[in-house]
């Protein structure tokens, strides 16, 4: 079926000028048929019962919500600082040609078992982290390059 076609509202009370209709209040009354609706509910308007407001929490949510995120520190990272990535400087002296290349092969540096201790506990609680987030696993272990042209400030992640 087709939609019907809305007609304008037309009023009882045409209107003389702007704001003032033709017929007074009263008139109006008699002619919307006011004093029936009162004759029949005894000499007053019929009153509906308040409708129930559904109950309101007691603590209503902010209006604004912070921009960022509140931090959580994922683990104790207290003793990370500058001087525990700093390289160890060994004293310089000087070598002779043989002592030279001997040096280069026992030169091999060896991070100490409490440096790879850090690691592992740094690295339980990154990834607890990332397996929580779906396919974020994947993402950080994709290969991430620019061709020619593109613009980085352009990208769109």
């Amino acid at each position: 079926m087709a939609p019907k076609a809305k007609t304008a509202r037309v009023s009882r009370n045409p209107e003389l000028i702007r704001g003032i209709g033709k017929y007074s209040r009263s008139t109006m009354y008699h002619k919307r048929g006011l004093w029936a609706i009162k004759a029949k509910h005894g000499g007053a308007f019929p009153r509906h019962d308040p409708v129930a407001k559904p109950e309101t929490p007691a603590e209503k949510p902010p209006k604004f919500y912070p921009a960022d995120d509140v931090k959580k520190p994922l683990l104790n990272v207290d003793k990370f600082d500058d001087k525990y990535f700093s390289k160890e400087s060994a004293k310089k002296t000087k070598k002779g040609e043989g002592e030279f290349f001997e040096a280069d092969k026992e030169d091999k540096k060896v991070l100490p078992q409490e440096k790879k201790d850090d690691q592992k506990t740094v690295d339980a609680g990154l990834l607890k982290a990332i397996e929580s987030v779906p396919d974020l696993k994947t993402y950080l272990g994709a290969r991430f390059s620019l061709k020619a042209g593109v613009k980085p400030h352009e990208l769109l992640f």
